[in-house]
């Protein structure tokens, strides 16, 4: 995909505080180039130049407006203080040939004195809001875990039916600057929980780990099994499923965006302790390896790995095909990767949602006639989780319920016996 249109929205936020609004209304229109070169792909082993920015500043989302409609804007990046000779002292990270050239042409204008004066306001972090009421005898605790790794924090949902009885647990991971609380009122996932009793895990990403707490699906270290990320992840399913009566057999993982890569990544990593995943605006297992690469995949999808699967991995995919941020294509991707090479039949389907949203939406079956995959496509939707409240960020509450229908799906594809986790 084209990040051009997120950088003139930067261009512009500029020329507004700068009082030049004509200028920054015809960037907005199309009528005035921005000062920024065509973009194209960077030269990922070119060595022209030096200049470097921190690996930190990983900023790898798009901010959803606050009130559900509107342009989406880029999150608060992080830039390093740059010396004269363009460099920032580090001895590491990623030098700017190896960025699209519209994002190394605003870096190479933020160098300016005072170039970040008053740029902290562009996406400010998601407004706080009063935790809604629970019902009497649910719970909504704050937990954490750690091992080798390093340690995370996360919030388990207990449903007011749960009374010590074998039930389902499903992992939320949430996208770039969101929370536990945050994700938890867009997805609605809770009150899906209170009525059907089963757990719900929302795992929060640390901000010491990545700047906008993405997690970090791009790396290579945060992409297997007991390693990295990952390993925080099972770790906490894990310690959830000595502490509660969970039912192993039913273990699921799902996510939006960063947090929708990640769960592609635990579905291809752990296949013996997920029974499915959920994959919302995110990016297969192995799409990207580092930075560069992760701006061309979410711009034009990646070369994902083979997740050495002898079985299909079940999953669940919502993508929107108007999403700028995450390349429709991406959803594709993962389908191939969770298909695993299996020769499944496929059957199309169209409809619209109450909110008024079309889609497509494809189910591969196996030769029982047992649906492995689905792939929801939503017709003129961006990157937001469809069907969810405006009450959280990243949401298009005009879309099908994606949180109902990948809980179905879940509920459909228990583990099979023989394959339970020890």
């Amino acid at each position: 995909m084209n990040m051009k249109p997120n950088i003139d929205i930067l261009e512009a936020t500029r020329l507004t505080r700068e009082g030049r609004l004509a200028e920054a209304m015809a960037i907005l229109q199309g009528g005035l180039p921005s000062a920024h070169p065509s973009p194209t792909p960077g030269n990922a082993g070119g060595n022209e130049g030096q200049h470097r920015v921190r690996p930190a500043a990983r900023i790898i989302d798009m901010v959803a407006p606050s009130s559900g409609r509107g342009a989406w804007t880029s999150p608060k990046f992080n830039f390093p203080h740059m010396t004269r000779d363009g460099s920032d002292g580090s001895a590491g990270g990623l030098g700017q040939p190896q960025m699209p050239e519209a994002l190394r042409g605003f870096l190479d204008r933020m160098r300016q004195p005072g170039s970040l004066a008053g740029f902290d306001g562009l996406a400010g972090p998601v407004p706080a809001r009063a935790p809604a009421p629970l019902p009497e005898g649910a719970r909504f605790e704050e937990r954490t875990f750690a091992n080798e790794t390093g340690g995370r924090a996360y919030k388990l949902y207990i449903p007011s039916g749960y009374t010590g009885q074998p039930v389902p647990l499903v992992v939320m991971l949430h996208g770039c600057t969101q929370s536990p609380d945050d994700f938890a009122a867009g997805t609605r996932m809770n009150e899906l929980a209170e009525e059907k009793t089963f757990l719900v895990a929302y795992p929060a990403q640390a901000q010491s780990a990545n700047v906008s707490k993405c997690w970090n699906w791009f790396n290579a270290t945060d992409q297997q099994r007991d390693r990295g990320e990952p390993s925080l992840i099972a770790g906490i399913t894990r310690q959830i499923m000595h502490d509660f009566s969970v039912e192993p057999r039913q273990v699921y993982a799902a996510g939006l965006s960063a947090g929708g890569a990640a769960a592609a990544i635990m579905g291809s990593a752990y296949p013996d302790l997920y029974s499915a995943v959920g994959v919302h605006s995110g990016l297969a297992c192995g799409a990207a390896r580092d930075m560069p690469s992760a701006f061309a995949a979410m711009r034009q999808g990646g070369a994902p790995q083979h997740s050495g699967a002898e079985q299909p991995v079940p999953t669940i995919v919502f993508h929107g095909d108007r999403d700028t941020t995450v390349s429709p294509i991406n959803g594709d991707q993962v389908i191939a990767q969770s298909k695993a090479g299996a020769d499944l039949q496929t059957t199309v389907s169209r409809g619209q949602a109450p909110g008024g949203i079309n889609y497509t939406r494809t189910v591969a079956c196996d030769d029982s006639g047992h649906p492995m995959l689905e792939h929801w496509v939503l017709h003129g939707a961006g990157h937001a989780w469809s069907g969810g409240s405006p009450s959280g960020s990243y949401t298009e509450p005009k879309g099908p319920d994606a949180s109902r229908e990948m809980m179905r799906f879940f509920l459909e594809h228990p583990k099979p016996r023989a394959a339970s986790p020890n």
